[in-house]
Order: C-alpha cells, then sequence, then structure tokens
C-alpha cells in the first residue's frame, strides 16, 4: 500500500505544524496504514495535550508501549509530563533517601516542582525513546505526534540547547537542580541529536491547512527546523476543499479561500515535496475512519439530509457585554491549537476598545498572529508579545543586575551559566506573564494562550511560584500577598474562555483542560464554539454532512458550562479590525477603537 503523503516512509517521522491542521490525525492514519502492510509501529506522542487515546479510542499508557487492539503490530505511547515529572523526581530522589535527613528529603521534593523539572522530564523521556535500543529492536518505524510548532520547535531543540549548556558549565552550576540527573545521559541526548539530524532515517512532516496563516507558519516552522540541521521536510495540505454546490455562497467562498491560499503558498515553502489530503464528510476518530483517508478501508456514509435546525446560544457579543460589567480585568483565552484563540482574543480586545476601555491584547504563543489577526495599523489598539528569547534575555538582564550586583567574578560566572540553562526560559516567560496580570488592574488585559499543553506548563510555573512565595511569609504577611495564581482564581480579576470547535476530540481536550483549571482553583467563565457550519447554514452536501454532525457536539458542551457562545463560520476571513467587529456583530463600521500601539 502507498502512503501518498509519505511515499518513502523512514524509520523516524515528525509531524508537526500549527494547532488544529490535523497532525494527529495524519499521523496515526500513517501509523495505521504502515501496520496494515505488516510493519512493527510506536507512535509516540510528545503532545502534552494530546489526542492519540481519542483518536484511536483507547486508553494510551504513559510510560510503555500500548498494543492498540483493533490493529495488529501497532502499539502508541503517550507522554504527558506530569506522569514524567514525577517518574524523574523519584529517579533522582531515589538514591537520596536513608541518607540525607527528612527535611532536605522535602526540599529537594519542592526544588523538583516546577515547570522546569516537568520540561526536563518530557525531553528525557522523548531523547531516551528515541536512542532506546530495545524500541530499535522491536519497532520499524517510530512515529512523534508533536505539539503545535511553538512547543514542538522547542522540544526538538533541547538536545542541542542541553548539551550546549553542559559544554559550557565550567563550574557545575545548575538552575534548580534537576539539571544535576540530566548530566549522566549526555551521550542519550548526543545520540538523539545525530538521529534527528539523519536525513536518511528522519523525516520531518510539516502538516497544513489550505489557509494562509498555517502556511505561514509552515513555511517558518522550515526554516527553524532548517536552521536545526533537520532539512529531509515534506509538506502534506489537509482538509481542501472543493465545492459541488455552486449556488452555496458558503461553499464558493470556503473554495475560494482554499485556492486564493494554495496559490500564494510561501516561495520556499512550495519547494518541498507536498501531496494534498481532501476534506472529508467524516471527522477522524476510530480506525475505520483513519484507514478511509489512504484508501484501505471503507469511507463513511456521505449521505448529507436535511439540514438540521440550529439550537439557540449566546453570540460573542453578549459575551463581551457580560466581561465589559465589570470595567477592568484580565481575559484568559485558551484551547487546543487550531481553535481561534487569536482571532477570538482579538475579537474581544478590538470591541472593548471600541466601547471606549483601554485594553491591551498580549499573547503567550510562540506561533501566534496577532500582528496579522489585528491588521490596521490607522486604528489605536495596544498589542505586544510574551517572545520567550527577547523575555528570556531580559530575565538575564534583570537578575544579573539585582544578584550578580555584590558578587565576586567567580559568583558572577556561577549565575551567568546558571542563567544558561534552557529552564531560564519557562521562568522568563511566566515574570512576562505576571507582569500582564497585574496590568488588569486599571484596565483589560486579553491574554492569547499558547496551545493546551503549553498554557498548562505556564499555570504550573505559576502555582509553583505561589507555593514558593506562600512558604515564606506567615501570618500577616500572607494575607497581604496578591500572586499571580491568586489574581488567576479570582472570578472578579480574571476571565477564562474556553475556545473550541464543534467537534469532538477539541471538546473532549477543552473538557480536560477544563478540569485542570478547577484543580488549580481556577472556574472558566464561558465556552466559545467557533467556525460553526450549522450556524453559517450552508446547502453544499459535504458540508451539510458536516454541520448536522455539529448538533450533539453542541449539546456536548452545554452539558459542560452555563455560558456558551456561538460563532458561525465566516465567508470572508475575520482580519483587521472590521473583520473582528464581524464575530461581534458590529459589521463593518465602528468607532475607533482607543489605542494601537503595534507589536512590542
Amino acid at each position: 500500500m502507498s502512503i501518498p503523503w509519505i511515499p518513502k516512509p523512514t524509520r523516524y517521522m515528525f509531524f508537526t505544524g500549527k494547532g488544529g491542521v490535523g497532525k494527529t490525525s495524519l499521523a496515526c492514519a500513517t501509523a495505521v496504514a504502515l501496520a496494515d502492510c505488516g510493519k512493527r509501529v510506536l507512535l509516540i506522542s510528545t503532545d502534552p495535550a494530546s489526542n492519540v487515546q481519542h483518536v484511536f479510542q483507547t486508553e494510551i499508557s504513559e510510560t510503555v508501549p500500548t498494543a492498540i487492539a483493533a490493529v495488529a503490530g501497532l502499539s502508541a505511547i503517550n507522554i504527558r509530563p506530569q506522569a514524567a515529572a514525577e517518574a524523574y523526581r523519584q529517579r533522582a530522589i531515589a538514591p537520596m533517601r536513608g541518607v540525607l535527613p527528612e527535611e532536605a528529603i522535602k526540599s529537594m521534593i519542592e526544588e523538583l516542582s516546577g515547570s522546569c523539572t516537568t520540561e526536563i522530564a518530557a525531553f528525557d523521556q522523548f531523547t531516551g525513546l528515541l536512542t532506546d535500543p530495545a524500541t530499535a529492536t522491536n519497532f520499524d518505524h517510530i512515529l512523534f505526534d508533536t505539539a503545535p510548532t511553538g512547543h514542538t520547535l522547542r522540544l526538538l531543540s533541547l538536545p542541542s540547547a542541553w548539551t550546549d549548556f553542559f559544554d559550557g558549565n565550567k563550574h557545575g552550576a545548575s538552575c534548580m537542580g534537576p539539571v544535576s540527573a540530566l548530566q549522566s545521559q549526555r551521550r542519550q541526548y548526543a545520540e538523539a541529536v545525530a538521529a534527528l539530524h539523519d536525513s536518511a532515517h528522519t523525516t520531518l512532516i510539516l502538516v497544513s491547512r489550505p489557509d494562509r496563516l498555517a502556511l505561514a507558519e509552515a513555511d517558518r516552522t522550515s526554516g527553524d527546523l532548517a536552521s536545526l540541521g533537520m532539512t529531509n521536510q515534506r509538506l502534506v495540505i489537509n482538509g481542501v476543499f472543493h465545492a459541488t454546490h455552486t449556488h452555496d455562497p458558503l461553499a464558493v467562498a470556503m473554495d475560494r479561500r482554499c485556492r486564493e491560499a494554495l496559490s500564494k503558498m510561501p516561495q520556499n515553502l512550495g519547494k518541498l515535496p507536498q501531496a494534498k489530503v481532501p476534506l472529508r464528510t467524516f471527522n477522524l476518530v476510530g480506525v475505520a475512519a483513519l484507514r478511509a483517508i489512504v484508501g484501505s478501508g471503507d469511507t463513511a456514509p456521505t449521505e448529507s439530509g436535511q439540514l438540521l435546525e440550529m439550537p439557540e446560544y449566546d453570540n460573542l457579543a453578549t459575551l463581551v457585554d457580560q466581561i465589559e460589567a465589570a470595567g477592568h480585568g484580565a481575559v484568559l483565552v485558551l484551547g487546543k491549537g487550531g481553535v481561534g484563540k487569536t482571532t477570538i482574543a482579538a475579537a474581544i480586545a478590538v470591541t472593548l476598545a471600541d466601547r471606549g476601555h483601554s485594553v491591551h491584547l498580549t499573547t503567550t504563543d510562540p506561533a501566534a498572529h496577532i500582528e496579522q489577526t489585528v491588521n490596521d495599523s490607522g486604528r489605536q489598539l495596544t498589542l505586544s508579545r510574551i517572545d520567550p528569547e527577547k523575555e528570556t534575555a531580559r530575565y538575564r538582564e534583570m537578575v544579573m543586575a539585582l544578584r550578580g550586583k555584590d558578587l565576586d567574578a567567580q559568583g558572577k560566572a556561577l549565575l551567568e551559566e546558571d542563567l544558561r540553562s534552557p529552564c531560564t526560559e519557562e521562568v522568563a516567560v511566566f515574570h512576562a506573564f505576571s507582569q500582564r496580570l497585574d496590568e488588569a488592574e486599571g484596565k483589560f488585559v486579553i491574554i492569547d494562550t499558547a496551545p493546551t499543553g503549553h498554557s498548562l506548563l505556564l499555570l504550573d510555573a505559576t502555582g509553583s511560584y505561589h507555593r514558593d512565595v506562600m512558604r515564606n511569609l506567615t501570618g500577616k504577611a500572607q494575607m497581604q500577598v496578591n500572586t499571580a495564581l491568586m489574581k488567576l482564581q479570582n472570578p472578579q480579576y480574571t476571565r477564562t474562555v474556553l475556545v473550541t470547535l464543534p467537534e469532538t476530540t477539541p471538546i473532549l481536550e477543552a473538557s480536560e483542560l477544563q478540569e485542570d483549571l478547577r484543580r488549580a482553583g481556577v472556574t472558566p467563565f464561558a465556552w466559545v464554539i467557533n467556525s460553526s457550519l450549522l450556524a453559517a447554514r450552508p446547502r453544499d452536501t459535504l458540508l451539510v454532512a458536516r454541520a448536522n454532525a455539529e448538533v450533539d457536539k453542541l449539546a456536548m458542551v452545554a452539558k459542560r458550562t452555563e455560558r456558551v457562545a456561538v460563532i458561525p463560520w465566516l465567508a470572508q476571513e475575520p482580519v483587521g479590525l472590521n473583520g473582528l467587529r464581524q464575530l461581534c456583530g458590529a459589521g463593518t463600521t465602528g468607532p475607533p477603537a482607543t489605542q494601537y500601539a503595534g507589536v512590542q
């Protein structure tokens, strides 16, 4: 059997791209196709918010390969950062038990409880699987279903980053303690780097939608991967749509946007070997659906029937009314990659600014496009980006100025080494995030977050900082402190909005995120269901079939929250201030926004 998007499968294959483009679906379909050909296949998810188990409808282990019962020869592992971190903590602390006093052990556990340890643990497990001799013996192909682009680039750059840190670490400094346990595995990381750079054995599959922003991000990712020495790349354009009902304005608009995006594909991206996968009437959940897209199984039914009625839900304008009532505060927009978080965050910000409020729209997503989304420098709105590289440089300068001023030459050298650790980035991003939250005391701060897994790591850093602060305060001092976590937990200060699509996997992932937030003491304010075909009322046969499938999905969301807003799929892409106003029903006119300061 030939797999259309990978005619010559290599031993290692990484699927990466912007959130929501179908990385998991194509990785799973490729794994099934290879297994059906008699190959022994291991599928590894490195996404902190993986949905592989939803696709296969099977509980998948976080540590050892789980056999997929419906596919002979296929196994999967779901790397969960929190579980990896706990195993890493136990491994690091085990040699000290019975040697050090109990208080010292407790101190080590606290030191190893932050997001830095979580990242190191996931990285350690990733490189271990990449270089494990047993894995090489037991499997013919190893596929990695990775997190959305920003997180993936971070993961793929870490083997070299840690190697560089160790090479330059002359004094044995470490950022928080967890790094010390990595020293003994330097050979493993060197082998991982070699495997990633070997074009004969490793292929990077860039997955995109036929969408302007997704293709632009795939182009940037291609360049970033090439700079890391990973040059064997292929492009797969997923969800290509051709209208069959030429009298349906929605179908014609979708077809036009698809063709325009492909015709204007970035030049370097267009030079890559590529394949196109058509949009289907069905969601890619279950083995039968996965086999269908490579032509090795029955296609799901295509009858669309009569377009069903649209249940009544709020619109985004009603949600903004409720947010506006407080007069100021933070709005944290969260969700799976590709569901439209940036667009929703920008629409909320523009609407509040139009109503005369001071608004700051910021993003923690390394791959966000707020400047393209709010594409109108003639209006006034304050934008900023929490850029990991810039924030890390600022943080290092700040720490050296505060802590290094009283140190001697050797002490400064140790501190500089410590701050070169890749862990510093997580701390720096959290520091910038906390500063943005503080601004909401006197204005609206709309925070567009990175995809789910990366956002959870940020929240983990927030909780770690809170615990560290409270541990060092007592009595009245504790009553007076107001940490970032406290602000997130205060529903009068921060309103958390979960964005999803009317599809099973994004809804289930948003549900899991909601439970994670609640365990952290954060109660979600509302859900937004974006790009609803049912609300857009199509007539094209394929689109009607997909629209009717949304009815059950809308009901799933209604059971999980009291406040739901639904946004229809729009014929015109919501870009620029006028495009964003469409989402809140403001049409193409409106008063000027309060201030546009460009991207900081």
